[in-house]
């Protein structure tokens, strides 16, 4: 019955905006003037949540509001993320468009102190989070470098993770009696799989040169 009736009245707020309310229902519907846009709803929707600052302004307590000129409460807010708030109210489910940051909703969340739905946005982000920091791995690259005698040295004391990606041969750089000493750089990679709070395991720097 209650989803009835506050379908009955969305229907009539069509019919009779901004005309005056018929006697008998101004206790019960309440005007709200979100940042310049003007919603309708009733009391007992704003007070679902007792400890609310919704609840507290419908209701008087402590709270001193200006009010427009159709006598609609003003609150200096943001009206793209009000909408969410207000449906939370009336059937205790978050909904929001695909554009719509959850951060903005949890903002006003924390400002009209609903904390039902400060829960519930804080568990989603909190899940996106994890989920996005398992996928995808980063790759990072070490640029070595080495001469001939030594690749044989370095490939085995490899640390655990790195592989071997290319060998590029640099020319001789030094000569040593009547023996060139061929320069190499080797190319190595490994993969790295955030943690659950965003930060890596290792370095996120590309490449390090040896001397």
């Amino acid at each position: 019955m209650e989803g009835m009736e506050e379908m009955q009245g969305a229907v009539g707020l069509r019919c009779t905006w901004g005309t005056q309310a018929p006697a008998g229902t101004q206790a019960k519907w309440v005007r709200l003037n979100v940042g310049g846009t003007v919603f309708l709803t009733t009391r007992q929707t704003l007070c679902r949540e007792q400890k609310s600052f919704l609840c507290r302004l419908c209701q008087g307590e402590e709270l001193q509001s200006d009010r427009d000129e159709t006598g609609a409460y003003l609150i200096d807010r943001d009206p793209t993320y009000f909408g969410p708030i207000l449906n939370f109210l009336r059937h205790g489910k978050l909904v929001l468009d695909k554009d719509m940051a959850e951060e903005g909703v949890l903002e006003e969340a924390e400002f009209y102190n609903i904390g039902p739905l400060i829960r519930i946005i804080k568990d989603r982000l909190e899940e996106k989070n994890f989920t996005v920091t398992q996928v995808p791995p980063k790759h990072v690259y070490r640029v070595l470098q080495c001469q001939e005698e030594e690749l044989t040295q370095m490939v085995s004391t490899m640390s655990d993770g790195w592989r071997f990606e290319q060998l590029v041969n640099i020319g001789s750089s030094y000569n040593y009696g009547s023996e060139d000493q061929t320069e190499f750089l080797c190319v190595v990679s490994k993969e790295l799989y955030s943690s659950s709070n965003g930060l890596s395991s290792e370095p996120s720097h590309k490449a390090k040169v040896r001397p």
